[in-house]
């Protein structure tokens, strides 16, 4: 399955269960590690983790052969990875401190610079 697929079924899943601020990350030329992630918000900590659960079981439906999760017990900051797609689910006061999309943005373009 393709990267654009897994992100639909990531993001149709986060957006029915109401994420906040949901941004996705084009990361393809910039890591090896992965070619998108999403970055969403949940209003507590069971949202975040009721979250990051649909988006496994959307994409055991969908047979995503890979599929890992992490920080499901603390619920303030969850990581789903799908191989081609990570999608980070974090209350905002984690998103906040970190700003992950923070972190991409000079990569990019500094990236964009060297073209």
């Amino acid at each position: 399955m393709k990267a654009e697929q897994i992100q639909k079924i990531a993001i149709d899943t986060l957006n029915d269960l109401k994420a906040i601020d949901l941004v996705t990350i084009d990361v393809r030329g910039l890591t090896t590690i992965t070619d998108m992630m999403i970055v969403c918000s949940g209003r507590s900590s069971r949202h975040v983790k009721s979250m990051a659960e649909s988006v496994v079981t959307a994409a055991k439906q969908n047979k995503v052969s890979y599929i890992k999760m992490e920080g499901e017990r603390e619920g303030d900051w969850v990581i789903v990875d799908l191989a081609d797609v990570v999608v980070h689910i974090m209350l905002p006061t984690m998103r906040d401190f970190y700003r992950l999309e923070d972190l991409w943005e000079p990569v990019q373009k500094k990236r964009e610079q060297k073209s």
